[in-house]
């Protein structure tokens, strides 16, 4: 018996590429709010308002304390309970976006931290109120230190994504379950999806660390 079936791959290889175009744009939907949430959290975080600070600290508590999978299915089967239904996709965005956004928001508060304090000083001393201070001289420097991380979690929310099969959106994991469950080509289908996860996953490594080095030597050179 060949572990590899070339006629099931054939047949269910267009199956697979769909859930995989699902799985990229559920990536980039994720990403591209968590980081305007993320963002926003940072900033609440280091907000003079304590309680607003303290009502931050527990929402990041309870992300990191808790599992993404359980946030998936505790949106999707649970809030149902409470009156608040959603469909599988919305489930899937808004808890992935809410656990991305409290990790993102710490990538955004030690990049802001990072930046001299006396770039603050300097500000001030042109007139500049602290919100115009963050928005134009902080956050740009904070901003470029940070994105070769926020390309490694671009790749993780690319893998976080196959724990949406739990909650039934059909993407390149969902896909490749169901189909094994009829045809009982294990081998086959998750040899494919894994293929399918380094085509995208390893150019997107390259392409963070190369951001990495240019990061690297711009730092050297403001120093």
């Amino acid at each position: 018996m060949e572990l590899f079936n070339t006629e099931a791959a054939i047949a269910n290889f267009g199956l697979l590429l769909g859930g995989l175009a699902v799985t990229v744009e559920l990536t980039l939907l994720v990403f591209a709010l968590s980081l305007v949430a993320g963002l926003l959290v940072a900033l609440a975080r280091l907000s003079p308002f304590r309680p607003l600070r303290a009502t931050i600290w527990v929402y990041i508590e309870l992300i990191r304390g808790t599992p993404l999978l359980l946030q998936l299915v505790y949106i999707y089967y649970v809030l149902p309970e409470i009156g608040v239904a959603l469909d599988a996709f919305s489930a899937g965005v808004i808890a992935l976006t809410l656990h991305n956004a409290a990790y993102l928001s710490e990538v955004y508060r030690g990049a802001i931290v990072a930046v001299p304090y006396g770039q603050r000083d300097a500000a001030a001393a042109l007139g500049m109120t602290p919100l115009l201070a963050m928005r134009r001289i902080i956050l740009p420097q904070a901003i470029r230190v940070a994105i070769p991380t926020f390309g490694n979690y671009l790749i993780g929310l690319f893998k976080e994504t196959s724990l949406c099969s739990v909650i039934t959106i059909q993407e390149v994991m969902f896909r490749a379950e169901m189909s094994a469950a009829r045809n009982y080509q294990y081998f086959t289908l998750y040899t494919i999806i894994a293929v399918m996860y380094l085509a995208v996953s390893f150019p997107a490594a390259r392409l963070v660390n190369a951001l990495e080095r240019r990061g690297a030597r711009g730092f050297r050179r403001t120093r």
